[in-house]
């Protein structure tokens, strides 16, 4: 999944409004405070979700002597900027990232503070977190990111009418999943509404299967340098049953030709003519706001299926386990930086942010999910995301940003037959892991 243009995707599905305390600052310009010592810059990802950094950072501001000031940068030019200011005079104390591979090239240059010494001091830095995705921000066996925001994980949408009419159960296990899609075909719907001309929605379904067949552990060699995990017996086998899935017809034939940005592959899945999408959990705030008389009654929601012989933990999951704010090494207020990252496990951080849809991964969420914009729908993610033995990164996340277009072109091409198992391999065997 590319995170650089979705992964800041955010629920606003309703909610309290929360009243804007603190006067938005561009990245590099003035602001309500003032530049200059004694204030902690926290450069964010301009979207609607700022609403909620805004209040954090105003009520900080009412406790402590180091001023805390938000800087953002529109969503479509943060990455891009991000390098550019990160070694500069220009850089932020406290920045938003996705963890993994989009942080890892900061930490080999030496530019990143590790969190040991603050969760020394305050150990529910760590503890007050999920692990499977506190752990997401780890890097060299150090952690370097403390999460700020909701977890996104990917899972498997369903029209309720749809299934009905046809007399099709949302799929327990793989093979469950390919009678369906013989049944819908047969009955003329497309089984999997799929946006392959985003490509990086196509990327999930290779990550869940790899996960359910493999296991994480040949992933996370190949994102070490082994290559040899991509010719691996169970890489060919995951290969081989994306294979069987797209040429039993489930996604149509016209895939690559459908977007998920631009609400294609959604409304295929909102007006009937599709019955599955396989999606972030963001699914569910984009069919509201689009779709929302099929969002209240025929919108349903499941796990991936189970793979029968697989070596993955089957309450795996795979997608954008949050967002996560780093800390530069040059901060001159370590102390006042330790003190505002405190404030993302706080209760106050966990109302707002299921106040606008949001879903934290705070050990205390659990407490306040009947204040979220949807209570079950919310439920059903912390569950999942609170057992699952592994919370697998989106593999464009993963690697280094140089890796994405050369992943998603061998993901859309392998799907659309372009190139076979032999080319898919080698294709990720030359990406570049640092």
């Amino acid at each position: 999944m590319t995170p650089r243009v979705r992964l800041p995707r955010t629920v606003v599905a309703g909610g309290a409004v929360l009243t804007l305390l603190l006067t938005l600052a561009g990245c590099g310009g003035s602001d309500s405070v003032g530049d200059g010592d004694g204030k902690i810059h926290v450069l964010v990802y301009g979207d609607s979700a700022n609403k909620v950094e805004k209040q954090l950072i105003a009520d900080f501001n009412k406790k402590s002597d180091v001023k805390a000031v938000l800087d953002t940068i529109p969503g479509a030019e943060y990455q891009a900027k991000l390098q550019t200011i990160i070694s500069s005079k220009q850089a932020p104390d406290v920045f938003y990232n996705w963890g993994g591979g989009s942080i890892k090239p900061f930490v080999d240059a030496g530019l990143l503070l590790p969190l040991d010494d603050f969760i020394a001091k305050d150990p529910k830095l760590k503890s007050n977190f999920l692990p499977s995705v506190f752990n997401s921000a780890t890097v060299d066996g150090k952690p370097y990111g403390i999460p700020m925001r909701g977890t996104q994980p990917v899972l498997l949408f369903h029209n309720k009418k749809v299934l009905d009419e046809a007399g099709v159960t949302p799929p327990a296990t793989w093979d469950e999943l390919l009678a369906a899609v013989k049944k819908l075909k047969a009955g003329g719907v497309t089984p999997i509404a799929l946006g392959g001309g985003d490509q990086w929605p196509t990327l999930m379904w290779f990550e869940y299967l790899y996960d359910r067949i493999a296991g994480p552990g040949l992933f996370d060699k190949a994102l070490k340098g082994d290559k040899s995990a991509w010719e691996s017996a169970d890489s060919k086998k995951a290969l081989s049953m994306i294979r069987e899935l797209v040429d039993a017809g489930a996604f149509g034939k016209n895939y690559d030709s459908v977007k998920f940005t631009d609400q294609g592959s959604p409304t295929l899945l909102a007006t009937g003519k599709a019955a599955f999408e396989l999606m972030g959990s963001w699914e569910y705030s984009t069919q509201q706001e689009a779709h929302p008389e099929f969002a209240k009654k025929d919108f349903g929601y499941t796990a991936f299926p189970t793979v029968s012989g697989g070596k993955g933990e089957q309450d795996n999951l795979v997608g954008n386990t949050n967002n996560f704010y780093s800390v530069l090494k040059k901060t001159k207020h370590p102390e006042a930086v330790a003190e505002f990252l405190k404030m993302q496990y706080s209760d106050a951080f966990v109302k707002a942010h299921l106040g606008i849809g949001n879903l934290p991964t705070t050990t205390n969420t659990a407490d306040h999910l009947d204040e979220a914009a949807s209570p079950d729908y919310a439920k059903f993610q912390y569950d999942l995301v609170k057992k699952a033995p592994s919370f697998q990164l989106s593999w464009d996340q993963a690697y280094p940003q140089s890796a994405s277009t050369a992943m998603h072109q061998a993901v859309q091409q392998f799907f659309n037959g372009s190139i076979d198992e032999d080319g898919f391999v080698k294709a990720m065997q030359a990406l570049p892991t640092s």
